[in-house]
């Protein structure tokens, strides 16, 4: 019986980025003493047939907090806003729980040996958006000498959502917490500290970023203990561009030592001439080597 779950979760048109991520998953042989799950938002027969014969479980995604019909409009997908803050209610024979949105991949096994091993004692494990390299963590609009205007994403999240200015107060300038990956224990209160706070950022503000703000709160304001990984264990690649080892054929930070990438996370899409990376592989952006020496790469996984 495995005891450890990797939990993903896509719609038809995700379905290639998912598949990927499946694919970078199971390429690794310590990956066969760990599940894979799907959460389905509305995947093909096609694809979920496709994707049967390499993973253990997909079952159809739903709304576990109720949202009003206009602000889901057919977006399906949107479920993912929901539905991973309840995984162990989806798939209840595991112990620990390991999610990676769709548009991620695994490029270093280690970074999944982190997350399972952060998530001990109840803990999250997760990363927050800064390292080495980011220059602007929080966005302000200065109007006259000291007087600016607050555009964080945790505050602006916050004040939509109608949580309360001194809570939004307190995120403002926290480092964010990107929500794509992080693992938790089938039996932290984690779990019902952030479907908590979910519930309540449901309720006034958009559907889309409201679970990262629920899960926000729940570390910032409500001191849920957390593992904080390493930003290569998701490293959100519109925020700073990896370098590329050609000696050894995988993608590193950009600073040294350059560690490895554990998990590309392609959140927000890369663009280039008007398409989107996530959507369209043929797409490859100018990033450096070791030599820093400018190339051609797709941040994409490819087998």
């Amino acid at each position: 019986m495995k005891k450890n779950v990797i939990v993903s979760l896509a719609d038809a048109n995700y379905f290639p980025l998912l598949e990927e991520l499946v694919n970078s998953i199971k390429r690794f042989e310590e990956s066969n003493n760990v599940a894979i799950c799907v959460l389905d938002a509305g995947l093909t027969q096609e694809q979920k047939e496709k994707l049967s014969n390499k993973v253990d479980e997909i079952k159809s995604a739903e709304w576990d907090i109720e949202v009003p019909d206009y602000k889901v409009k057919g977006k399906e997908w949107l479920k993912s806003q929901v539905s991973r803050a309840f995984l162990p209610k989806y798939f209840p024979n595991y112990e620990k729980y390991l999610w990676i949105d769709c548009d991620a991949w695994v490029n270093d096994w280690q970074c999944v040996e982190l997350y399972f091993k952060a998530c001990d004692n109840g803990k999250l494990g997760i990363t927050q958006t800064i390292g080495p390299g980011y220059k602007i963590t929080s966005k302000v609009n200065w109007l006259i000498g000291k007087l600016a205007i607050i555009k964080s994403q945790n505050f602006k999240h916050a004040v939509k959502s109608k949580i309360g200015y001194d809570k939004a107060r307190k995120l403002a300038f926290a480092p964010h917490i990107n929500i794509g990956v992080f693992s938790l224990e089938k039996n932290s209160n984690g779990w019902n500290l952030w479907q908590n706070n979910l519930s309540k950022t449901l309720k006034a503000g958009n559907i889309f970023g409201s679970e990262g703000l629920a899960i926000n709160i729940s570390v910032y304001i409500d001191d849920l203990e957390t593992e904080f990984l390493p930003l290569n264990c998701n490293w959100i690649t519109s925020n700073l561009l990896p370098k590329y080892d050609e000696q050894n054929k995988t993608f590193v930070e950009p600073f040294l030592p350059h560690y490895n990438i554990g998990i590309m996370h392609l959140a927000a899409g890369i663009w280039k001439n008007g398409k989107d990376m996530r959507l369209d592989k043929s797409v490859e952006i100018e990033i450096e080597n070791l030599s820093n020496k400018k190339i051609l790469k797709s941040l994409r996984y490819n087998s």
